[in-house]
């Protein structure tokens, strides 16, 4: 055998394998004030027939708005309003897949969300769900789906979640919160056009913005921590100090939120969120509370975890006089709290992110309810 030969069985002999996740990004992205203009031709290549229409999967927060014009309906293609007042169900997902089934002989050639996390999530859980059998339930978790999902479109219409780029669509099912994490959910396609953000409620702008700021704290912070999450980590906290400490132009700050949106969903690709998004994930499951606010609620407390972070926090909430709601917790039960805490700890990955591994010394069902109790 000669040297070169030698060489190369020394690279790829087995003790020197390695398990490094191979996580899928989104191929394609396009971005600029006014890029949802394009929408019509992106789509065109993609029409499989006549027959195979595009579902939109629209915000009714624009129903009777300007928005709903400028979309390139086509041949049979469906729109469906969807309140995004809820958090996104599994039983929402199945009943928009029986839906699509029921109305159509042939699969579509692909679902468009338009609006925020909500209506993304559900996007990439129906565009799963048309080519996997059983209820969307059944693959709450990671790397549960088997089949590719049809081709699927986000466009975001609000800042923060960084769910038009993440691996996961979180539902609330029937016995958990948790996302269908898998190669298969994320988008085809992203497009980002600041100007679909105008016009945002300022509470909602901060508390889903704090969303993409907790993203980066909780992944800087913890024990998953590696070069390519703190590349795109750091850059979304930098975006993120801008707009909410410093004082942009408005159409200045759009841009920056949406790309720090976009790094924050990134950063948590090789890593994970951590002890804010695991307790509002109760929140969430036991009471309803929205995910962004849900994130700040508990976060003001996590000073023992996260002390330069919520100091930020704090910082931040002041100059936008943000009042939080207090007292969410003031009438539950000591049933309702464990049903909190039992979905919280299940969700072992971003714990392990948090804390190590041996986070169950460190968390305990006491400590958590001493927190939920302050909320």
């Amino acid at each position: 055998m000669d040297i070169k030969s030698k060489n190369i069985n020394t690279i790829i002999s087995p003790e020197l394998k390695t398990n490094y996740k191979n996580f899928p990004m989104v191929p394609r992205v396009i971005f600029g004030a006014g890029c949802f203009g394009q929408l019509g031709e992106i789509l065109m290549p993609k029409r499989i027939n006549s027959e195979s229409p595009f579902i939109f999967l629209v915000d009714d927060v624009f129903e009777g708005t300007g928005l709903i014009s400028r979309i390139p309906l086509i041949f049979n293609d469906q729109l469906i309003f969807i309140s995004a007042d809820e958090e996104p169900k599994t039983d929402q997902v199945d009943a928009l897949v029986h839906k699509i089934k029921s109305d159509y002989d042939d699969l579509p050639s692909g679902i468009i969300g338009i609006g925020g996390g909500t209506l993304l999530d559900l996007a990439k859980a129906v565009a799963i769900m048309l080519t996997n059998k059983g209820n969307s339930y059944q693959y709450q978790g990671w790397d549960l789906v088997k089949k590719p999902s049809i081709y699927h479109v986000g466009i975001p219409t609000i800042s923060g979640t960084g769910a038009e780029v993440s691996r996961t669509t979180v539902l609330l099912g029937p016995d958990k919160k948790l996302g269908i994490n898998s190669d298969y959910t994320t988008f085809d396609q992203v497009l980002m056009d600041p100007d679909l953000t105008k016009g945002v409620p300022k509470e909602q702008w901060f508390y889903t913005g704090m969303d993409c700021f907790i993203h980066c704290i909780e992944s800087l912070n913890g024990t998953f921590l590696n070069a390519f999450s703190q590349s795109y980590g750091e850059k979304a906290l930098e975006l993120c100090k801008e707009v909410y400490l410093e004082d942009l132009q408005e159409d200045v700050a759009r841009n920056k939120l949406m790309m720090a949106s976009w790094h924050g969903g990134m950063s948590i690709a090789y890593s994970q969120v951590g002890v804010a998004h695991a307790m509002s994930y109760g929140l969430s499951y036991l009471l309803g509370v929205r995910h962004g606010i849900g994130n700040c609620l508990v976060f003001q407390h996590l000073k023992e975890f996260y002390p330069e972070g919520v100091e930020l926090f704090n910082e931040m909430k002041e100059k936008h006089n943000i009042l939080l709601p207090k007292g969410i917790c003031k009438e539950l039960t000591n049933d309702d709290f464990e049903i909190m805490i039992n979905v919280a700890l299940s969700l072992v990955p971003l714990w392990e992110n948090a804390l190590g591994k041996e986070w169950r010394t460190i968390v305990t069902p006491e400590k958590l309810k001493s927190i939920y109790q302050k909320i």
